[in-house]
């Protein structure tokens, strides 16, 4: 990113959170010390529907982010204001049901309480929640509030908690609280993510290496088809079924194969007698992916470009053909990034059924690629999209809410 591109994001940034200070005392006054506790949302370059299978995935914490300004409470009541939909909701922390006027409030309600259950004593809140991870579109706005949640509650409650069980606690509140049955990712690297690099996790170990992106040579592009198809959380939960299935089927014939993580392309074409059709497609998804993201991590630290791009690609016919999750407006958008110049590769990213696409592209054409391709999306479907660059960024931290706060 450019000195000028950079200062200008800095000033939106504290022009953001300016608002969601003046948010916060409009509702909730000025007394006391206010915080702010901020999570990234993430794209994901490779490895999708990995995480819940013990694999490998390769995110990145990108700079949009959800902010929790927040000031604690001497009493157990939760009092939440969304700047977003402009709705306020309060529960207490004894006595925390779910919401379905409010369900943005769920992932805090939910959050608190896996904490209590873990042993934490928690104090209430006064909270304001704001941000710049879009809705919706695979990006995780839902596990950035959900850190930065658990970030704030342990703020003002004086706890702490380890941060790979953080991340484990605030998946169990999406899991349990919520009901959808995502895996790590999401909330693990929201909390490790770091600035100029991706995050190579261990979903089984809980393990990461830090992979550097070289922002001078290529930036990630994420492509907002900016539909959703009432499909994802049904569908999210029947794969990861299908998944377990395969998983337990194929554990008989194949010993210390807990789960997919563990299977071969070979082990799958041995024993595909034992999956149905469809299981088995899921299966060589899986299987095939965690592959591609370990070639992955070793063309971008040789700077093989084309190669990560040609596995992204894959992963994308995978995720359409074998995983089936795509949609149209992710095959348009993709099909569409591939054919321009200083486009690597590209594929959906994200639970899938809409939201966004990823496209790794060289620096010096990304502007020109970002334009040529929105135009060319609103002009195939009718729908104008959001298109920009995205830069690793640093995970979550809590600090006092000030505008140009890090």
């Amino acid at each position: 990113m450019s000195p000028r591109a950079d200062a200008t994001r800095s000033r939106q940034r504290e022009k953001e959170l300016q608002q969601a200070l003046d948010e916060f005392t409009t509702h909730f006054g000025q007394a006391g010390d206010v915080y702010l506790s901020s999570a990234p949302g993430r794209v994901n370059l490779i490895g999708e529907h990995t995480d819940y299978n013990d694999g490998f995935v390769l995110p990145l914490a990108i700079d949009r982010r959800v902010e929790l300004v927040f000031r604690a409470r001497q009493d157990t009541r939760v009092r939440l204001r969304s700047a977003l939909y402009s709705e306020s909701d309060e529960f207490v922390l004894d006595d925390i049901e779910s919401s379905p006027e409010r369900p943005w409030s769920n992932y805090v309600r939910g959050v608190a309480t896996v904490l209590q259950a873990e042993g934490v004593e928690l104090c209430g809140l006064d909270a304001v929640v704001a941000g710049t991870v879009p809705l919706g579109a695979g990006l995780s706005s839902s596990a950035a509030l959900e850190v930065a949640t658990a970030k704030g509650f342990l703020q003002a409650s004086g706890a702490e908690v380890e941060p790979r069980r953080l991340a484990r606690l605030c998946q169990r509140a999406e899991n349990q609280f919520v009901g959808v049955n995502c895996g790590i990712m999401d909330q693990f690297v929201s909390i490790f993510g770091r600035s100029g690099s991706a995050v190579l996790i261990d979903c089984r170990e809980l393990s990461h290496e830090l992979v550097p992106l070289d922002a001078e040579s290529v930036t990630v592009l994420v492509c907002n088809t900016m539909v959703r198809h009432e499909l994802g959380n049904t569908e999210y939960n029947t794969r990861r079924q299908q998944c377990e299935t395969a998983a337990k089927a194929l554990s008989k014939r194949l010993s210390g194969a807990q789960s997919l993580r563990d299977v071969t392309i070979a082990d799958l074409e041995k024993h595909a007698e034992t999956l149905s059709p469809t299981v088995l497609k899921r299966a060589r998804h899986v299987v095939t992916e965690n592959e591609r993201v370990m070639r992955t991590v070793s063309s971008l630290k040789s700077g093989d470009y084309a190669a990560v791009g040609k596995l992204m690609d894959d992963s994308h016919n995978s995720l359409q053909s074998d995983y089936e999750v795509s949609c149209r407006e992710l095959d348009v958008m993709v099909s569409l990034a591939r054919r321009l110049e200083g486009v690597f590769g590209a594929r959906m990213t994200g639970g899938g059924f809409g939201g966004c696409a990823v496209a790794l592209v060289g620096t010096e054409s990304a502007a020109d690629v970002a334009g040529e391709l929105a135009r060319q999306y609103e002009e195939k479907t009718g729908i104008a999209p959001e298109i920009y660059p995205c830069l690793p960024a640093e995970g979550a931290f809590v600090s006092h809410a000030e505008p140009g706060a890090q």
